[in-house]
């Protein structure tokens, strides 16, 4: 079943239980949905890859909102952000803890033979790509950076 096609089943659900802060959350990916649809190339359709950055792009930009709204104390917008993450994390696959992630990268350093930061961009284009959807950039990177420095 496509991305789009759960939404909608959860959006139906969540118009019938009035549940304000799941519709605000599925509509937010329903319009990222269209939005990407009907973007030049896209011809009408998403790629199961092209989900998994959409959700993880919608996330990222409600996180630095919520950061940004607790740095200006204000809980009430803060509140509705987190509702709304966590709506949106259910369609992502389940996020990988740091030792899963160092797990994941200790290999990936070995094999490409870094062994400072300035191998980081190497580490990171691989690391990136085999964690697609299981792990945030910033988590990613951040792993790879104490792995290098702890190399040398």
């Amino acid at each position: 079943m496509s991305l789009e096609l759960k939404v909608m089943a959860e959006l139906k659900e969540a118009m019938k239980a009035k549940d304000d802060a799941a519709l605000r959350g599925l509509r937010a990916i329903k319009a990222e949905i269209i939005k990407a649809k009907t973007e030049p190339g896209a011809g009408g359709e998403i790629s199961e890859e092209g989900e998994l950055k959409l959700l993880q792009k919608i996330v990222k930009q409600r996180k630095d909102s919520l950061e940004i709204f607790r740095q200006q104390n204000r809980e009430d917008l803060a509140i509705k952000e987190a509702e709304e993450i966590a709506i949106i994390e259910k369609f992502l696959p389940k996020q990988l803890t740091e030792a899963e992630l160092k797990e994941t990268i200790a290999p990936i350093i070995a094999q490409v033979g870094a062994n400072s930061l300035a191998d980081l961009g190497k580490v990171m284009g691989i690391a990136s790509k085999q964690l697609a959807g299981k792990a945030d950039g910033k988590a990613i990177s951040a792993v790879v950076k104490e792995l290098l420095s702890s190399a040398k």
